[in-house]
C-alpha cells in the first residue's frame, strides 16, 4: 500500500511538471482585435482585452502638432473619410474624421487608458520621429503607477528603435523585419532587444534555432489561418501576432 502511495505521488508530481512546462505562445492581438472590430480603435483594443490577449499591438504616428495618434496607414483614405497623410493633420482635425463611418482615431493616451494594464501594450513606431514622444508618454504613465514592463516597443524603422533605447534603457524592444529573420540578430543585440518580430512565412526550423540560440524571443506577424498558426506552434515561437486572438 505504501509503495502504491509513493508511485501515485511520483505520477502526480510528473503530471504537474508536464503541465507546468506546457507550451502556450503569447496571444498577441494585431491592431487590437481587428478580425472583429476595426483596427487601431479604442473599441478594438477593448475587444482584445475581453479576449484575454497577453499583448495588444498598435501603430503610432506623430502628427502636425506633436501628438501621437494611433493609425496604421500613413494615408487616411483606406479607413477614414479624410484624405492625404495623417502626419499633415493636427489632433483636432483628425478627431473630426470617422473611421469606417463610426469610430474615431485615438491618441496613444486613449489606448493606454483603455488597456488599463490588463495586457502588455506593443507600440509599433510606424512613423518618423515617434520614439522620443512615445518615450515621454511612457514616462508620464510610469508616474501614474505603470512600469516599463507594461510596454514593448517595435518598429521596422530601426533608427527609431535606437532612439528609443537611448531614451529608455529598460523597456523591451522587438525588432520588426520582413526579410531573413536571423539577419536581424546583430541589430537586436545592439539595441538590447528581447525579441525579433518576423513575417511568419519567413520562419523555418533553422532560423528559429538561430534566433533562440541568440537568446531572443520570436513573435511572428500576422498569422490568421489555423494551419499557419499550427505551423508556428510546431516551431515553438514565443508568441503569435494575429487578427483573431481566439485562434491561438
Amino acid at each position: 500500500m505504501k509503495l502504491k502511495t509513493q508511485l501515485l505521488a511520483i505520477i502526480l508530481s510528473m503530471t504537474a511538471t508536464a503541465f507546468a512546462q506546457e507550451y502556450n505562445p503569447l496571444r498577441i492581438g494585431h491592431r487590437g482585435a481587428m478580425g472583429h472590430i476595426t483596427e487601431n480603435t479604442v473599441e478594438s483594443i477593448k475587444k482584445a482585452v475581453e479576449m484575454n490577449c497577453d499583448v495588444i499591438e498598435i501603430d503610432v504616428f506623430t502628427v502636425k502638432d506633436g501628438f501621437l495618434m494611433v493609425h496604421h496607414d500613413d494615408k487616411l483614405e483606406r479607413l477614414t473619410n479624410g484624405k492625404g497623410k495623417i502626419e499633415d493633420y493636427t489632433k483636432a482635425e483628425l478627431k473630426k474624421l470617422l473611421v469606417t463611418e463610426k469610430y474615431s482615431i485615438p491618441t496613444l493616451e486613449e489606448i493606454i487608458d483603455a488597456i488599463d494594464r490588463k495586457a502588455v501594450l506593443n507600440i509599433e513606431l510606424k512613423g518618423a520621429k515617434t520614439a522620443e514622444p512615445t518615450a515621454k508618454v511612457i514616462e508620464a504613465y510610469k508616474k501614474k503607477g505603470w512600469t516599463d514592463a507594461d510596454f514593448i516597443i517595435s518598429s521596422f524603422k530601426w533608427d527609431e528603435l535606437e532612439i528609443m533605447r537611448k531614451n529608455n534603457n529598460n523597456i523591451d524592444i522587438a525588432v520588426l523585419t520582413g526579410s531573413e529573420p536571423a539577419d536581424a540578430i546583430e541589430f537586436a543585440h545592439k539595441v538590447k532587444a528581447v525579441a525579433i518580430n518576423p513575417y511568419y512565412k519567413t520562419l523555418n526550423q533553422e532560423n528559429v534555432s538561430k534566433i533562440k540560440q541568440a537568446n531572443l524571443k520570436i513573435y511572428p506577424y500576422t498569422a490568421n489561418e489555423p494551419k499557419d498558426i499550427e505551423h508556428l506552434k510546431e516551431l515553438k515561437v514565443d508568441g503569435i501576432i494575429t487578427n483573431f486572438p481566439e485562434r491561438i
